[in-house]
């Protein structure tokens, strides 16, 4: 049985992230995508390489089950290929600036010349309107710009997150995005622009945050690992490394004193009376969770607090996080193999299960123009006609 959105056909022009893992996502629930770079390829292909062509690490993840062609589509013949390819398509993915969109004629006035119903998915660092719209960036100016960086780390200096959190929930509103519009366009018939942003995403997941700050004006600074608005949110040092416990609502803290063996102590202090006076005496309850996990190894405290039923996990490395048996036996990752790598690359599936119809890692990323033949046969051109493209440097 078919993915859930098969018949759909996606053309994918995003680069690094938030374009390409929302077209692999859609991919991944059966849309056929077919990736369009340039013809020395794209430089989102080569970031972090791992393999013998010089693919990285970050390709591999956000562009499995994707087709690929090569395209030069600036010059009148690419522009011929472009057109004939939109009007096949359901989507065009594209995170790309506006004045590239249209050098391009992938504005969506462009688009819709060709397809009347096209859905256009884009996004761009900071949305509009507004004065920075047609400036450029990547994942960090959300952050730094929602107020998350001011907030992390110990404040001198500040820190920007290890991972692409932006750039990641960016391609997951513009994947819902694109699906709300699918549905629209089985209603009405029409298709319609899907606009993400950086700073969007970034504010939307500060936001708490920010309606906090707006509304009672608190000026929250930054306290490392210790949480602010419960206790005890921290990440501890045991004796052979380190383990996050993590308690918020009443329920969890009473369990949390009792564990102690100090429910008389902690319970009937009214400094700790509810989540925000525990978050504001954080350190005297941090304090004491320290001691106890000092007390024993990583495992030990993880043991201890899963079976009392408060959130807990270990800090684990790269590779310890690949060798977790949870992990493994979850089925979160597939190995997929790629020509000129060493091993199979363990691949992140969709973190979202469907029951009966599930997503589906069905191919490995596609090489530099694998399929562009095949597709650019497809369109209705005779191999002489390809012969000639390649000749003058169009695909």
């Amino acid at each position: 049985m078919g993915g859930v959105l098969e018949g759909v056909r996606v053309l994918d022009f995003g680069r690094y992230i938030a374009g390409p893992y929302c077209a692999t996502l859609l991919a991944e629930f059966g849309a056929e995508v077919i990736r369009v770079e340039k013809r020395d390829g794209s430089e989102d292909r080569f970031v972090a390489p791992v393999g013998a062509g010089g693919e990285g690490a970050l390709f591999l993840q956000v562009n499995r089950n994707k087709k690929c062609i090569t395209l030069d589509p600036m010059k009148p013949e690419g522009q011929e290929v472009m057109r004939r390819l939109v009007a096949t398509a359901d989507v065009v993915v594209a995170n790309l600036p506006p004045q590239t969109l249209r050098a391009m004629k992938l504005d969506y006035d462009s688009l819709r010349a060709v397809k009347p119903d096209i859905i256009l998915t884009t996004a761009t660092a900071f949305g509009g309107p507004g004065p920075w719209s047609d400036r450029v960036g990547f994942d960090g100016v959300g952050q730094v710009m929602s107020g998350s960086v001011y907030m992390t780390g110990g404040g001198d200096p500040p820190y920007r997150a290890a991972v692409n959190w932006v750039d990641f929930g960016t391609a997951l509103h513009c994947a819902f995005g694109t699906l709300a519009a699918l549905i629209e366009r089985g209603k009405s018939g029409r298709g319609q622009i899907v606009e993400g942003a950086l700073l969007a995403t970034a504010l939307s997941f500060t936001n708490a945050t920010l309606i906090e700050q707006a509304v009672i004006n608190v000026n929250r600074v930054p306290t490392g690992n210790l949480g602010q608005t419960a206790a005890p949110p921290d990440i501890y040092r045991t004796k052979d490394g380190w383990v996050l416990c993590q308690v918020t609502g009443h329920p969890l803290f009473k369990r949390w004193a009792r564990l102690m063996g100090e429910e008389e102590q902690w319970l009937n202090d009214p400094r700790f009376a509810d989540d925000i006076s525990r978050g504001n005496n954080g350190p005297v309850i941090s304090e004491r969770m320290a001691r106890w996990c000092a007390e024993r190894t990583t495992q030990e405290a993880v043991d201890t607090l899963g079976k009392a039923m408060i959130p807990t996990g270990p800090v684990l490395s790269p590779q310890q996080a690949l060798d977790h048996p949870h992990i493994r036996a979850a089925g979160f990752m597939q190995d997929v193999d790629y020509p000129g790598l060493p091993k199979p690359a363990p691949v992140a599936r969709a973190a979202v299960r469907l029951s009966e119809t599930p997503g589906d890692i069905a191919s490995r990323p596609p090489t530099l123009g694998e399929h562009t033949d095949r597709v650019l046969a497809e369109l209705g051109y005779d191999a002489a006609a390809i012969a000639a493209l390649r000749q003058s440097g169009i695909v």
